[in-house]
Parts: structure tokens; sequence; C-alpha cells
């Protein structure tokens, strides 16, 4: 299957690490190039290394998108570099625990800055280029939007815009022949979960639970299965799939909770 992403351009939010770095890698092996935007740029350096490595091409931006100052940064540098963007993923956000009892207001906003409102302002600044390559969005969103999670308001509401917007987006930009998918993800091995984790009293005794509701394989899903996802999503392989909210989760969110092990 020809993936024919050779030469596009693609803007990826929080790349240095976790997902957003499993999608800028399998996106530089199909011969795209990644804009590299993550907060710390000796981490974003890694991961142009890693691609580098692959006979790779990208660049590294270095932004704090929880500012909304910020989230035009990169599609400044690619405009600047390349003269196109062929799509955006927005990646980049932190389940911070802003819940309902103990939570405020500056920090319910100040999750919604975190996680939602810089995939917002991100692609209303590519919007342009987008519309003249009839680029593609790609959100990477979570499953508490849907599932509830307990003690994490501001992110599962956060997750909520996410899926709306998806579905918003895709409405509004049929016109300029623009997709705009999600994918959902449930449990995900990557580094946050992974520092998670191991602030809990027993770790490994926990992750067991969480591996046994997983339905398929009682497994997290790998980084790389959502990065393969993401590439398709975002080729012309999937040239009539838009609006869809697909769930990369071994089955987590859909399938019937009497597979759950006692």
């Amino acid at each position: 299957m020809k993936l024919n992403l050779t030469g596009k351009v693609f803007i990826v939010t929080g790349a240095a690490k976790g997902i957003g770095r499993g999608i800028a890698l399998a996106l530089a092996k199909e011969g795209a190039i990644s804009l590299i935007v993550g907060r710390k740029q000796q981490d974003n350096k890694i991961v142009e290394q890693e691609i580098l490595s692959l006979g790779g091409k990208c660049l590294c931006v270095e932004a704090e998108l929880s500012n909304p100052e910020e989230s035009k940064i990169a599609v400044e540098v690619a405009l600047a570099h390349y003269g196109r963007i062929d799509g955006v993923v927005n990646n980049a956000g932190q389940n911070d625990g802003v819940g309902l009892e103990n939570g405020s207001y500056e920090g319910f906003i100040e999750s919604y800055h975190k996680n939602v409102v810089h995939y917002y302002l991100t692609v209303q600044h590519a919007l342009g280029a987008l519309k003249k390559t009839k680029g593609t969005i790609l959100n990477i969103n979570s499953k508490t939007a849907e599932t509830g999670q307990g003690g994490t308001s501001g992110y599962a509401a956060a997750n909520g815009a996410r899926n709306a917007l998806t579905r918003e987006w895709a409405v509004e930009l049929l016109p300029y022949g623009i997709r705009v998918n999600a994918i959902v993800v449930a449990e995900c091995a990557t580094p946050q979960y992974d520092t998670w984790i191991e602030t809990l009293d027993n770790p490994a005794e926990t992750l067991k639970k969480i591996t046994d509701r997983i339905p398929l394989e009682n497994r997290m899903t790998t980084v790389e299965e959502i990065a393969n996802t993401a590439v398709f999503l975002l080729s012309d392989c999937s040239s009539h799939t838009t609006g869809q909210l697909i769930h990369v989760d071994g089955g987590y969110v859909h399938l019937d909770r009497a597979l759950i092990k006692e």
C-alpha cells in the first residue's frame, strides 16, 4: 500500500515524547517531513536525531502551547522553510488532575489551555495553508471524555471538546476537501503514563489491574499502533474518511465489561 506521503509537511505537537514522537518517526519512515513541536528544545533535538538516523527530514520548534501566542510559531516556521503545510497532528496535552471537588476556576481554565485551546489555534493559523494543499487534520484524544476517570474534570472536558471539534471541523471544512479525524486513546504505554504509574503505592499491581481490563490480549496499546493508524489517516489511502473518532484501544471503550478478568 502506497501512502504517498513523501515530501509532505506535517506539524506534530507534543512530538518530543510518547505518541507524538511515535507519529513523527512513522511519518519519517514514509518520507514525510515533520515539524516537531515541544516545550523543550533539547527533547525535540533527541527526536530530530532519531529521524535523521532514519534518513528522514524534520525541523524542531520550541513552543509552550499553553500560551496562546505560541500556537502560530510552528505554522510560521513551516511556511518559511517549506512554503506548505499538508497536515496538522494535534497531540500535546496533559492529564493534570483538575477535579471538581478539589479543583478551581483557575485550574480548570488552565487545563483547557494545556489540552484544547491550542488544538483550535494551531489549526486556525494553519488553515490558509491547509486549504491550498487540501490537507488533513488529526486530533489525538483521550477516552476520558467518554468513560470518565474521576478527579480530572479539566482533562475530560477538554477531550470532550476535542471530540466535538473533530466533528465540527469535518463539517465546516468539507468545501475545501480538508479531512478531519481523531484517534481516541485509552491505555497506551508512554513515558507520561509510566511516570504516573510509579507515583502509585503499588504500581505493578495497579498496572496488572488496568491491563486485565483491556479486552484484546490484556495489554497496553503501543505507541507504534497509534502511530501506524495516524499515518494511514493522514495519507491518501484514507481519502474518503472524515469526521471519525477512531478508537485504537484493544476494545477498552466499547467491548462488554463482562470480558474483564476477575
